[in-house]
C-alpha cells in the first residue's frame, strides 16, 4: 500500500490562492495566501515571480474545470438551443452554494482593471471561450448573428452572476427563462 502523495508547495500555493482570492478578492496579501498554504514568502518566491504570477497561475490551473462545470460534452448530440441553455442551467445551479462568489474569471477582471496583468489576461481567454461555445451554438442553430446572439448571452451570463455573486439575487426560474428568450428572438433552434 502507497502512502498518498502529499501536495508540493506549489499546489499549496495554487490552492490557496484560489480560495483566498475567490472569497476575499485579489487584494489578498503574499502574507495570508503563505500562511493558508502553509509555506514560507522565501518559498512562494522561488515558485513564481510574484503575487501576479501565481494568481494566473492558479486561474490557469482551475479554467478546465471551470469550462467542464459549465459546458456540454462538445458531442453529446442535443441541439444548439438545449446545448446553451444546459450552461445556464449550470450557472443556475452553481449559484445556489452558499459560498458561492460569481464567476471568478469575471471578478478576476473587474477588480483587477488592468487588461494587461497576467490574470486578466488568462481570464479574458476563459471569458472568450464561453463566447465562442455561444457563437458557434448560435451558429449551428441558424441564428443569423451569431455574435450579437454570443455577446448578449454573455452579458446575461456575467450579470446573472455578479448579482447572485453579491447575495442580491437568484438565478432560479429567471436566467435560463431569460438565455431562452434571447435564443428565440435570434431563432436558435
Amino acid at each position: 500500500m502507497t502512502a498518498p502523495v502529499k501536495p508540493t508547495s506549489r499546489d499549496r500555493l495554487l490552492d490557496a490562492t484560489a480560495a483566498l482570492a475567490y472569497r476575499e478578492g485579489v487584494a489578498v496579501g503574499v502574507e495570508a495566501l503563505c500562511k493558508a498554504a502553509g509555506v514560507s514568502k522565501r518559498s512562494l518566491y522561488q515558485l513564481f515571480a510574484g503575487k501576479d504570477e501565481l494568481l494566473a497561475a492558479s486561474l490557469e490551473q482551475r479554467a478546465a474545470d471551470y469550462s467542464a462545470r459549465l459546458l456540454p460534452d462538445p458531442d453529446d448530440g442535443r441541439p444548439p438551443r438545449a446545448r446553451v441553455l444546459s450552461v445556464f442551467e449550470r450557472a443556475a445551479a452553481q449559484a445556489t452554494v452558499p459560498e458561492y462568489r460569481g464567476c471568478p474569471y469575471l471578478a478576476v477582471q473587474i477588480e483587477l482593471k488592468d487588461e494587461n496583468h497576467p490574470a486578466s489576461r488568462v481570464a479574458r481567454r476563459v471569458k472568450e471561450e464561453l463566447a465562442a461555445f455561444f457563437r458557434a451554438e448560435a451558429a449551428r442553430g441558424g441564428a443569423a448573428d451569431p455574435e450579437l446572439v454570443a455577446r448578449r448571452l454573455m452579458l446575461l451570463f456575467d450579470g446573472a452572476a455578479a448579482r447572485a455573486g453579491i447575495h442580491v439575487d437568484t438565478l432560479e426560474d429567471l436566467v435560463v427563462p431569460m438565455a431562452a428568450d434571447v435564443l428565440d428572438a435570434a431563432g436558435v433552434r
